[in-house]
């Protein structure tokens, strides 16, 4: 049950600020004025809901003690009352340019009264329920905002005999991307950068699925197929809309090699320090309940040492795409440029979609991941 609302009546007339109170006085809890001057001062101490304020009034007019209202109170809502009917149209110009509910004309019917009001405060009601929703969305959207963020590794970190940094722009509050290292021993590191369908707070939560496939699989030396078994066993109970693109590596620095397996994501770059390339193309389809008997080929290609590793989400291919370029010609021309990798390349390519978007929205995420092969001293 709502609570009675409080209203401020303000009229010079002692007998029209009485009327007032008689009708409404019964629901609400009504106080009254005959001074606009010392209005502005009840208001505060008395924090009305609503005021009925009359237009012709010494001192204050309506219109001047709505404006200081307003100013004071910007949540209050007014109601404007006049007598006179000089002007009408014009001073109900100015009422609802003063951003007044309503505006009424004396003598009024004491129903009419009633119902305005009444309808006044059902929709301040509603607007008060719907900020209080808002509120608690905004809420919610942060805490999950921030927890998505904490899937995220540090952006920067060099594990072992390799340097490692990662770049993720999302598009929207909640993104579908993801990116994951982390040391399995003193001689591997294992890599991951995933793409969930969608963004918002089903992607979100869909991601947080894939980093836990991703971590499971230390059990298993997080050897690029059992990252991709635990993590296709993980959705099984998802619709069949929902699928992920990858690709999940272990760089294996004694033995010289990358082994990776690739489910339907954009081919990795492998830029050989002797100026070679290796596309780390698909090696089988995206992960998704709707492919339940699908079976995916773990590659294994030589990594040795100043050898950068480039991977990447579509958000980012996408977005340099052009004609018959699949948005990896300026990719790869940025990688040669920047041939150490980390932030200088990553945020040379971010620089190169920003370009090209030109104001445009971002309309996916961007996501990158490089790894650099460090000379053993």
């Amino acid at each position: 049950m709502k609570k009675p609302s409080r209203i401020l009546v303000v009229d010079d007339e002692p007998g029209m600020v009485r009327a007032v109170e008689r009708v409404l006085g019964g629901l609400h809890r009504v106080v009254g004025s005959q001074s606009s001057a010392d209005a502005a001062a009840l208001a505060t101490e008395f924090k009305p809901d609503l005021v009925i304020l009359d237009i012709r009034m010494p001192e204050l007019d309506g219109f001047e003690l709505m404006v200081r209202l307003k100013a004071d109170h910007p949540d209050v809502d007014i109601i404007m009352m006049t007598g006179s009917l000089d002007d009408l149209d014009q001073k109900l110009i100015r009422a609802i340019r003063g951003h007044a509910f309503y505006f009424i004309q004396k003598p009024f019917d004491r129903e009419v009264l009633q119902t305005l009001v009444e309808r006044c405060l059902e929709l301040r009601w509603r607007r008060q329920e719907n900020r209080r929703h808002v509120d608690r969305l905004e809420r919610e959207l942060g805490d999950a905002r921030a927890f998505q963020r904490g899937l995220l590794p540090v952006a920067d970190l060099v594990l072992d005999e390799v340097a490692i940094c990662s770049r993720y722009v999302s598009c929207s509050e909640l993104g579908g991307d993801l990116c994951d290292y982390v040391a399995i021993d003193s001689e591997r590191v294992a890599l991951l950068v995933a793409d969930v369908m969608g963004h918002g707070a089903s992607a979100a939560m869909l991601t947080g699925v894939v980093k836990s496939a991703f971590r499971a699989a230390a059990a298993d030396g997080y050897e690029p197929i059992a990252v991709v078994e635990r993590l296709r066993s993980s959705m099984a109970a998802f619709g069949p809309e929902r699928f992920v693109t990858l690709i999940a590596g272990v760089v294996a620095v004694r033995e010289g090699c990358l082994r990776y397996i690739n489910a339907g994501h954009p081919a990795g770059l492998l830029c050989a320090a002797d100026g070679g390339l290796v596309r780390l193309a698909s090696t089988g389809p995206l992960i998704s309940p709707a492919l339940p008997a699908c079976t995916w080929e773990q590659r294994s290609v030589p990594l040795g040492p100043g050898d950068l590793l480039l991977l990447y989400t579509d958000g980012v291919s996408d977005a340099l795409a052009s004609g018959e370029d699949s948005g990896e010609v300026p990719i790869l021309a940025a990688a040669r440029q920047h041939a150490r990798g980390g932030a200088p390349l990553l945020d040379a390519i971010l620089s190169r979609v920003r370009e090209r978007i030109h104001g445009r929205p971002q309309t996916d995420d961007l996501t990158l991941l490089t790894a650099t092969m460090l000379r053993r001293q």
